[in-house]
């Protein structure tokens, strides 16, 4: 009689098991059809020589020869890199200040100020690509060349110059993002206990004290998730460029998603253009090894404390 007890009793956790895993099993399926499909046939893809149309020639490590010695794969990744410094630093700044001014008792509408401050993050990015292209437009008549006409400033060519594409793109980046990581501080602000601020005020603490001493401690965790998506999110940038540069994607301001995706369905060479999304996948993963390292580090730290 136990023994009938307990086999049905296992068939019956066998059965809950198998529907959890039947609920469970359509994201496991578009992940492997999507996603681990794609970085698998990439890696295999690295190491031969195809057009998309004729069939695979196996060429070693030729594809990783030529990216290593064309000089616009190191532009692009400079210009990643750069890029991704100027439209991400400023970004968290300004992110992390509008936060403390919508988390300040003292603002109005502040509901209304918040879903204005995160829309630029919902805009479709072709849309935003195309508008800031109008703003940055080569002609005296475009609204930056405008602009600095008050200063006595000639007409800037900005999707030619290097510097000037850089702080174009850059500025996109920032006014995309800056809405999405201001909610991401809003949040760890309100989570933050109110009591240790009325202690801090019976204390006689000044705000910027209680800032300096409560606020920003208390949100090291949510800045280093700000800094690592950021940081993830400006090595896969992409559409910005590709509008704003157009399809000839010009050295000064290629990335290195950019000069995968002109490889493969421009020169219709998927060879190099795999090997460069292995490096890029490389670079990717040592920065987040880094960011890891660095957080717990900190942690550690905290706990010693």
């Amino acid at each position: 009689m136990a023994t009938t007890k307990k086999s049905k009793g296992l068939t019956e956790k066998k059965r809950t098991a198998l529907s959890a895993y039947l609920f469970i099993s359509p994201f496991f399926i578009l992940f492997a059809i999507f996603g681990l499909f794609p970085m698998i046939f990439s890696f295999y893809l690295s190491f031969f020589r195809w057009d998309g149309l004729n069939a695979m020639e196996f060429n070693g490590f030729k594809n990783f020869s030529f990216i290593f010695n064309d000089p616009v794969f190191f532009s692009s990744i400079k210009n990643t890199f750069l890029i991704g410094i100027m439209g991400t630093v400023p970004q968290i700044v300004a992110a992390l200040l509008i936060a403390f001014a919508l988390n300040s008792a003292l603002l109005r509408f502040r509901n209304t100020f918040r879903t204005l401050v995160f829309l630029p993050y919902i805009t479709s990015i072709v849309s935003v690509a195309i508008i800031f292209g109008l703003i940055f437009n080569n002609q005296p008549f475009g609204f930056a060349n405008y602009f600095l006409s008050f200063f006595d400033l000639g007409p800037i060519r900005w999707n030619a110059d290097y510097w000037p594409v850089k702080i174009a793109i850059a500025t996109m980046v920032f006014w995309r993002w800056v809405g999405y990581n201001t909610i991401i501080f809003l949040a760890g602000m309100q989570s933050i206990p109110r009591e240790l601020y009325e202690a801090a005020k019976i204390d006689g603490a000044t705000v910027g004290q209680q800032i300096r001493l409560i606020t920003l401690p208390m949100l090291k965790p949510i800045t280093m998730f700000v800094v690592f998506t950021a940081t993830i999110g400006s090595l896969q940038l992409f559409t910005e460029p590709l509008i704003f540069l157009g399809r000839g994607l010009r050295e000064e301001g290629i990335t290195m998603v950019a000069y995968l995706w002109r490889d493969a369905f421009v020169y219709n060479s998927f060879g190099t253009a795999s090997a460069a999304a292995i490096v890029l996948f490389l670079i990717i993963i040592t920065l987040t090894a880094i960011n890891l390292l660095i957080t717990n580090q900190l942690g550690r730290s905290k706990k010693v404390s």
